[in-house]
């Protein structure tokens, strides 16, 4: 039976609501900071879509397209359960050109509603924090190429060691924290924490050009990267795959 959800929060924006609209509402502005690819057209009644992995896609249909103001919509239902999300967000003009944006995720959830929630709660404040991070270090950037890699499952332990061990840390990850994310095939790369969530174990990282994001979610480990620049994105894609492989064997 579905279970009725919501999840709501809340964050201030160091960019104005075009800037913030550019990055939520038009298709290259959401791949610069969002998970997998997605394309939205822009009207009300218009239709989006969201990729994941490459090979699940989401069906979405615009509900309200305010420009500057409000953007939501509404994923399609499963034809088996009835469950569905939408999403809405809400965007304010402070003082000195910073903005606040509501994010408001709701709809219905399957039987195992419970633990989907926990983690709902969680991982939608990690990519309002990326897309703060986005904002603040990269605004107007358009990604150009999108990494989203899932790897084993695995426990909290192993996960934190790995993601301390690649990006150069001992005795722990501190928002702060100067890494050198060192993977075998590509030149090392220096950055800095921009933020972490333990437990859960989301951890963003800033570098010249480019944003990652680790996660071990639901037992999973994951590797997120957005490219600022020009790259291979084919030897880094090999490069992660090869670091997850050989971490989690």
């Amino acid at each position: 039976m579905p279970h009725e959800f919501e999840v709501s929060h809340e964050i201030e924006l160091d960019a104005s609501p075009e800037e913030v609209w550019q990055a939520i509402a038009e298709g290259p502005g959401i791949d610069s900071w969002f998970m997998g690819h997605s394309e939205l057209e822009p009207r009300e009644g218009g239709r989006g879509s969201q990729t994941f992995g490459g090979d699940f896609t989401m069906g979405s249909t615009v509900t309200a397209w305010e420009p500057g103001k409000r953007l939501a919509y509404r994923g399609d239902e499963n034809p088996e359960d009835g469950t569905f999300m939408a999403f809405e967000y809400l965007i304010e003009g402070r003082e000195r050109g910073s903005t606040v944006l509501r994010f408001v995720h709701n709809g219905f959830l399957g039987d195992d509603w419970e633990s989907e929630y926990d983690a709902l709660k969680i991982g939608d404040l990690q990519y309002l924090n990326k897309l703060a991070a986005y904002l603040k270090h990269f605004r107007g950037r358009i990604s150009t190429h999108n990494l989203m890699l899932w790897g084993p499952q695995a426990s909290h332990a192993q996960a934190w060691a790995a993601f301390q061990d690649v990006l150069g840390l001992t005795g722990g990850i501190t928002a702060g924290d100067r890494v050198t994310v060192t993977l075998d095939g590509v030149a090392p790369e220096e950055g800095v924490v921009e933020w972490v969530t333990d437990p859960g174990a989301f951890i963003g990282v800033r570098t010249t050009d480019g944003l990652y994001m680790f996660i071990h979610g639901q037992g999973t480990v994951v590797v997120e990267h957005h490219a600022y620049t020009d790259i291979d994105g084919q030897a880094l894609e090999q490069s992660w795959q090869g670091w997850l492989a050989k971490t989690f064997a």
